[in-house]
């Protein structure tokens, strides 16, 4: 994997937003929504290498200024230091939240590990009325309950996130929504640790279930053809376009840990498809990385792939990537 298009867009602030092409676009400023990925992708590669652990140090210290003695997080800084919009529990506050449960886990620093510890204990008391914010959420309790699994703070997040989850109520559209939007198959990846660690079996079936039905919805052939930028309910077509690498990061993620739970290669299979569509297997036949760089680009459309490199897209390929490199000597 290489880091240099992350290093490139990465300043002793922060990690910008947009790129045009790979130039990376200070204007824009940035946001906690991509920093709060980059956390997580960093400290999944546990890298000893320098530079590396500079910016995982820069990631941190902004989520640290996004939070509010409420535990509310801020989403947006500009160039010039500002925040701007009202702190909220939206996205930005769980993804926040994954990534502090992630260093809790994954860091091999006490200090650094301590820190986000506290980080999180302030803003998980918080809950969001958005299903996708409280899975973001979940994500980093459940992280958290993976070291220490008789935290109450982090388990009542997780019950609560599994509670904000419809059921779905018919056989013929087994989803908890009425439509698909985006990072889908983060809902069942919760469904799947809550039953992990809160010992609820019917949970983690329903969730296994959920993230099958996903993958064979999102199969054209013997590739990946993702939710499109706006969405999906049954009527509309498939494959259509924009899409998002953001689906495919998440997809990648919840068979990563479907295959935990269960050793199951049919999950394995799934992160390998995920990484090719990156690679070009996909409804286009065209790259959507840089291997040079470890760019990813901003979304796959009718007439090709988005040129710019941004943020989200280049850690969505990233975090692929390390999955399909972790799992890569697995027989599937």
């Amino acid at each position: 994997m290489r880091m240099d298009h992350l290093v490139s867009i990465t300043d002793n602030v922060g990690l910008f937003e947009h790129c045009d092409g790979n130039q990376p676009r200070p204007e824009h400023g940035y946001c906690v929504d991509d920093v709060a990925r980059g956390v997580v992708v960093l400290q999944r590669l546990r890298s000893k290498d320098l530079q590396l652990q500079r910016m995982l140090s820069i990631y941190l210290a902004f989520l640290e200024q996004s939070q509010d003695s409420q535990g509310l997080i801020q989403n947006r800084l500009s160039i010039d230091g500002l925040w701007s919009g009202e702190p909220s529990t939206h996205d930005h506050w769980g993804r926040a939240l994954w990534a502090w449960g992630t260093t809790v886990r994954m860091s091999g620093d006490n200090n650094q590990g301590t820190e986000a510890y506290e980080r999180f204990q302030l803003s998980a008391r918080r809950r969001s009325p958005f299903v996708r914010s409280m899975a973001f959420a979940a994500l980093g309790a459940s992280e958290v309950l993976h070291v220490l699994p008789g935290d109450r703070v982090a388990k009542a997040l997780l019950e609560d996130a599994l509670a904000a989850i419809p059921i779905p109520t018919t056989l013929t559209w087994p989803w908890p929504e009425p439509r698909l939007t985006y990072a889908n198959a983060v809902i069942p990846e919760v469904l799947m640790l809550g039953g992990l660690h809160l010992q609820r079996q019917d949970q983690m079936r329903l969730g296994m279930l959920m993230l099958n039905w996903l993958i064979e919805i999102q199969m054209n052939g013997d590739h990946f053809s993702p939710i499109p930028h706006k969405g999906w309910a049954p009527g509309d077509v498939l494959p259509a376009f924009d899409q998002q690498p953001i689906e495919i990061a998440a997809m990648a993620d919840a068979c990563s840990t479907a295959y935990d739970i269960t050793s199951d290669p049919m999950w394995i299979r799934s992160i390998r498809r995920a990484y090719q569509w990156f690679d070009g297997h996909n409804d286009q036949g065209v790259s959507m990385c840089d291997l040079a760089t470890g760019a990813g680009f901003d979304g796959l459309t009718q007439d090709g792939r988005n040129e710019n490199n941004g943020a989200e897209s280049t850690l969505a390929y990233l975090s692929v990537a390390d999955r399909a490199n972790i799992f890569a000597e697995v027989p599937a």
